[in-house]
Parts: C-alpha cells; sequence; structure tokens
C-alpha cells in the first residue's frame, strides 16, 4: 500500500473506532460496482489486525445474501431488476444485523451467486467492542439507512469503475458505460442515484478514483453525482 493510501485510510480507520465506542459498531462501505468497496473493506480490516486500532475490525459483503437467479431476473434483465430484486436483505437482517446487535455470532453469507445455490451456515464470533464493515452495493437505500451506525461512500466515475468491475467478469468486456452490455448495472446504479442519493446520507465520502492517493471528506456535500466535489 502506498504511504498517501495508507495515512488516508489511517485517518478514516480512527474515525470509524470513534462511532459507538465500547460498543458493537455497523458501518456501511458503499459504491459502485468497481469502486473498490471490498479492497477498501479488506484494507481497514488489516490496518486494524496491524496494531492501528484501539477496536477489533471484521468485514461482511453483501454479495453473499444474493436472491436466487429465478428472483433476481424474474422481471427481466434490465436496470430495475438489477436495482430492485438482486439482494435479500430479510435474509441480511436475520443472519448478520440482528444477531450482531443482540451480541451473538453472525452468518456472513447464505447464498452462492454463482452456484446459484445456498450455503451451509457457518457462525463468525465477534468480540463485544467489534466494528463490523458491510460492503456492497444500493447500502443507503431509504429501507437500510437506519441499520448503519455510520457509513462510507466511495466515490468514482462509471469510466472508472465499470473498467475496474467488468474485469472480474469475462462476459462484460466493454469498458464503455454507455453500451448495451453495461446498461443493466449502469442504469440500475443510477436508479440508486435518483432515489437515494447515496453521497448525501454517508458519513465519510472517499475519492477512490486514484488507487494511490485516494481523497476523504467528512461532511455530506448534497452535490449532484455528476459534479466532482472539493474533497480534503
Amino acid at each position: 500500500m502506498k504511504s498517501a493510501r495508507r495515512a488516508v485510510l489511517r485517518r478514516l480507520l480512527t474515525a470509524i473506532c470513534e462511532v459507538r465506542s465500547g460498543r458493537r459498531t455497523l458501518i456501511a462501505v458503499d459504491g459502485l460496482d468497481g469502486a473498490g468497496k471490498t479492497v477498501l473493506a479488506e484494507e481497514l480490516v488489516g490496518l486494524a489486525a496491524d496494531g492501528l486500532s484501539a477496536r477489533p475490525v471484521a468485514s461482511v459483503s453483501i454479495d453473499g445474501f444474493h436472491h436466487p437467479r429465478e428472483v433476481r431476473y424474474a422481471r427481466g434483465r434490465g436496470p430495475e431488476s438489477f436495482f430492485r430484486d438482486s439482494y435479500d436483505y430479510a435474509a441480511f437482517e436475520r443472519a448478520v444485523v440482528s444477531p450482531f446487535r443482540r451480541g451473538a455470532s453472525v452468518t456472513p453469507a447464505v447464498w452462492d451467486v454463482d452456484a446459484d445455490a445456498s450455503i451451509p451456515p457457518e457462525a463468525l464470533d465477534l468480540p463485544e467492542d467489534c466494528v463490523l464493515l458491510i460492503d456492497g452495493i444500493f447500502l443507503h437505500r431509504p429501507e437500510l439507512r437506519e441499520l448503519w451506525d455510520a457509513s462510507i461512500w466511495v466515490e468514482v466515475p462509471f469510466e472508472v469503475s465499470v473498467p475496474r468491475g467488468n474485469q472480474r467478469f469475462s462476459h462484460l468486456t466493454d469498458s464503455d458505460p454507455g453500451c448495451e452490455a453495461n446498461h443493466r448495472y449502469v442504469g440500475g446504479q443510477r436508479l440508486y442515484f435518483a432515489e437515494a442519493a447515496p453521497w448525501e446520507h454517508a458519513t465519510w465520502v472517499v475519492d477512490n478514483e486514484n488507487l494511490d492517493d485516494p481523497r476523504l471528506i467528512t461532511t455530506p456535500i448534497g452535490n449532484t453525482h455528476q459534479l466532482r466535489r472539493p474533497l480534503i
């Protein structure tokens, strides 16, 4: 990790660990596909494990809570079904949020999206003072906002997120956000922006366009997503 990135993430980790000190804390790490959410969460966990945090930090991905394929595509393969039908939030609340809040172990995943099959439940035990990061898309939807004690929006433009995200999928080879192959995903995110304006509700915004030199702000800004916002 480059020194500039490490310095920013240490600042973010310090701020995260000040939330609900002494109690279990749930923090969303939201952003576009390809924004770098999962890597960011893993980096924060790693810094905490290196002794740079006074509290234990763990992470879980919302990707372990996809709906079965027949549910995800019941309304077709357009943007609407991507935004509305991708995830089983009720299962996520039962397996992670509710037990985490009451001090019990959590189940970090229940569905394998690639195999389109359930995953045998496996308990994850967490300390009482744990910060649990939840990474994934659409985490600032109105029905989810109250779940989080704080949240992060990982900011990158579509021109960056689409090529990054598509590297993980052999069937997505066009890096143009406006092409038909990317319409389901880019269009679904635009629906999300219109309904949720996630950057306006985040506790912290991380500009992650330059992976070696990210930037951080701690106040919601309220500008439209199309505008590049002044970050510090």
